[in-house]
């Protein structure tokens, strides 16, 4: 009994203490964001979308990797774009996109947004902004800087996730 007691205490106070972390803002102020913005939701649209994605994370990723510092990012950025445009241009011709698109650096509008339980409210955003054709579809964005959204292009997907509470549970029972 008394360890189905602490047991049920410790769920509780585990519970408590991550709502309390999870509520906390996870995107610093001065983030810079990358958005991705499609002609629309169709789904030719949306995997032009992705492919563009990937490709722009994948540059970021080597151009941002060994970054200190917003300024220095925001530098990086600034220098690369014309770069960084050009190889979107390349994959646009290889998808035989026949829609104009923009890549832009600067303060853009991002929609409210839900993040690992937080609420971004909506608002004027330093980012990197790619849109496709009319930019009418569902965005895809993330924080390059620092690099919340890299570090997940990164991850290897073959991970095993296990409830910490499940083998609490596990262990004492």
């Amino acid at each position: 009994m008394k360890k189905t007691i602490l047991l049920f205490l410790f769920i509780i106070v585990f519970y408590i203490i991550v709502g309390h972390v999870s509520a906390e803002k996870l995107i610093p102020d001065d983030a810079i964001r990358l958005r991705v913005i499609p002609n629309s939701d169709s789904q030719y649209d949306q995997e032009v979308k992705l492919k563009v994605r990937d490709l722009v994370q994948s540059e970021m990723y080597t151009l941002l990797k060994d970054t200190k510092g917003s300024s220095e990012a925001r530098q990086k950025i600034i220098l690369e774009l014309p770069k960084i445009e050009e190889k979107v241009k390349q994959l646009l011709i290889t998808e035989k996109y026949p829609l104009g698109y923009k890549v832009d650096f600067g303060q853009h509008y991002f929609p409210e947004k839900q993040y690992k339980g937080v609420t971004y409210e909506a608002g004027n955003y330093e980012s990197l902004l790619v849109t496709l054709g009319k930019g009418e579809g569902s965005n895809w964005w993330c924080v390059l800087f620092p690099p919340l959204c890299l570090i997940e292009a990164e991850e290897n997907t073959d991970v095993e996730y296990k409830s910490f509470v499940a083998e609490l549970i596990e262990k004492f029972m």
